[in-house]
């Protein structure tokens, strides 16, 4: 009799997996996928934000009424990164890179450049008023540039809406607007600078950075100013850690302001979400720069 050798496969009952332990890895997977593609978005999104804020644009609030009545304490606005290359200061962080630019650009006369303080570090914001090679000085309180007078034509006086974050200086006067509320009243001129760009400066009357000895630019230097002039520490006076900037090198440019995306009065309450719409200056926003 022929015998059939069978072998123990044929002989027990095949063994079913384990519905639990066979789904347990896949989950554990799946889990450590969604994870790493979480913390891989958030990666990208770090990549993306650092690259805008780097290459494109990066906000930037006003604290001070320096530049007024262009710029006014409480405006929030976005600056142009491109227009004069990269470098560290361009990063939104302070990392000890190189100094130098990348594809570097000079500013033009009449810019609203965003600088860093050429001692503290911390930012500015100015006009650029001379640039290398140019001669400047001021007399009487008019811009001389290369020994000929900028144009300066008086303009009607500048109302300064007052607020909780803009008061009335020395050299202006409070009055009564017709709705009931007040401002300052400031003289103000038209100043046109080589080049076409033209924009008002405010006047307090005779003040010590009304007289400034001629002195010419250095390469890679810019020579910057304030448009509220007698209320602004700029290049006419030496630069100081919270104070003056003196003469700026260009390679502590951050970049050059475009648009106010906001603006606020300064009455706003974070308590109460309903002051922060009645406290924006709604027909500053949107302005180009």
């Amino acid at each position: 009799m022929d015998v059939k050798t069978q072998s123990l496969g044929d002989v027990l009952p095949p063994v079913l997996p384990d519905a639990a332990a066979s789904d347990a890895p896949r989950a554990e997977i799946r889990a450590n996928q969604g994870w790493g593609g979480f913390v891989w978005f958030l990666i990208k999104l770090l990549i993306a934000v650092l690259a805008f804020r780097t290459l494109v644009f990066s906000p930037f609030s006003i604290p001070s009424e320096s530049m007024l009545p262009r710029l006014m304490n409480g405006d929030y606005l976005l600056a142009a990164k491109w227009p004069y290359g990269i470098s560290r200061h361009s990063l939104p962080f302070d990392l000890p890179l190189p100094e130098g630019r990348l594809l570097a650009n000079p500013p033009e006369r009449g810019d609203i450049v965003i600088f860093k303080h050429p001692i503290d570090g911390r930012d500015y914001i100015k006009r650029v008023i001379g640039l290398p090679g140019d001669t400047v000085s001021v007399v009487g309180g008019q811009v001389v540039l290369g020994g000929t007078p900028v144009p300066r034509v008086a303009v009607a006086d500048a109302l300064i809406v007052q607020s909780p974050n803009t008061g009335c200086e020395w050299g202006g006067e409070l009055v009564q607007r017709d709705d009931g509320g007040a401002a300052c009243r400031y003289t103000a001129f038209r100043e046109t600078l080589p080049g076409g760009k033209s924009y008002t400066v405010l006047d307090f009357g005779m003040t010590p950075g009304d007289g400034f000895a001629p002195k010419t630019v250095p390469e890679g230097m810019m020579f910057v100013m304030g448009d509220n002039r007698d209320n602004s520490r700029d290049s006419r006076f030496d630069a100081a850690e919270g104070d003056a900037v003196g003469l700026v090198p260009q390679d502590l440019l951050v970049g050059r302001a475009s648009i106010i995306v906001w603006s606020t009065d300064g009455s706003a309450d974070w308590l109460l979400p309903w002051t922060w719409f009645s406290a924006a200056r709604w027909d500053r926003i949107g302005d180009g720069l």
